[in-house]
């Protein structure tokens, strides 16, 4: 059914439910996972702040790239770089350029009015995109 499938994954432990839910979609209809992690940066005052060092975000690709393999999938991906507020539409272009059929992300969970003034990233890629998406669990899947 599936046949490109693009799994964005941030530093969160969930993003380890959606590799896992990714790899047990990929591997019966040999599908190729393609995993994008985005190093995301914020602006205060005039200042740009990293939220996260290349390093480790080289270390959270790797990781997952392996977990997927070590399931028997065709894995690759990349690394990018966007400002939090950003984030989405980079998803939303990396799904485009990689032709995906299925997106899956981890929900953030956050209030009503917290969600307002700063969008879940994966409600705005939800709408952003003509594929389907897949919102992975925080929890753990069984057998973990």
């Amino acid at each position: 059914m599936f046949e490109r499938i693009l799994v964005a994954i941030d530093p969160s432990a969930a993003r380890k439910t959606a590799l896992l839910m990714a790899g047990e979609l990929a591997r019966p209809a040999n599908a190729t996972v393609h995993v994008l992690h985005v190093v995301t940066s914020t602006v205060a005052g005039d200042t740009v702040v990293k939220l996260e060092e290349e390093d480790q975000g080289e270390a959270i690709l790797e990781e997952a790239l392996a977990t997927l393999r070590g399931l028997g999938v065709e894995a690759e991906g990349h690394l990018a770089h966007s400002l939090t507020n950003q984030v989405p539409s980079v998803i939303s272009a990396a799904a485009e350029d990689f032709k995906a059929d299925l997106l899956v992300v981890s929900p953030h969970h956050r209030g009503a009015v917290a969600a307002f003034f700063n969008p879940r990233v994966s409600d705005a890629v939800a709408h952003a995109n003509g594929i389907a998406v897949l919102l992975a669990p925080e929890a753990t899947l069984p057998g973990q």
